[in-house]
């Protein structure tokens, strides 16, 4: 079987919390998109544009969130877990 080729951009290790963050937004943003869209306005004609249209407004919200709360979930997870 062969392996699955390895995906790496090669930035330092100190953009890590950035590169969580940007992967974390975007994954959390269009999934809520997509929950959202569909509770309130139907699975019908249109859904995915208006996924996109609200995804381009929640990525962003999102990305600036996680990179502004992240260090207190570092502390709170910091304070759950036995050293």
């Amino acid at each position: 079987m062969n392996a699955i080729p390895r995906f790496n951009l090669g930035l330092p290790k100190h953009y890590t919390p950035v590169v969580f963050a940007f992967f974390m937004s975007g994954i959390m943003a269009m999934l809520m998109c997509l929950v959202i869209v569909a509770a309130n306005s139907g699975l019908g004609l249109g859904y995915f544009s208006r996924v996109f249209h609200a995804y381009m407004l929640a990525m962003p919200v999102a990305f600036i969130c996680v990179l502004m709360v992240r260090p207190i979930v570092m502390a709170l997870v910091a304070r759950t877990i036995r050293p």
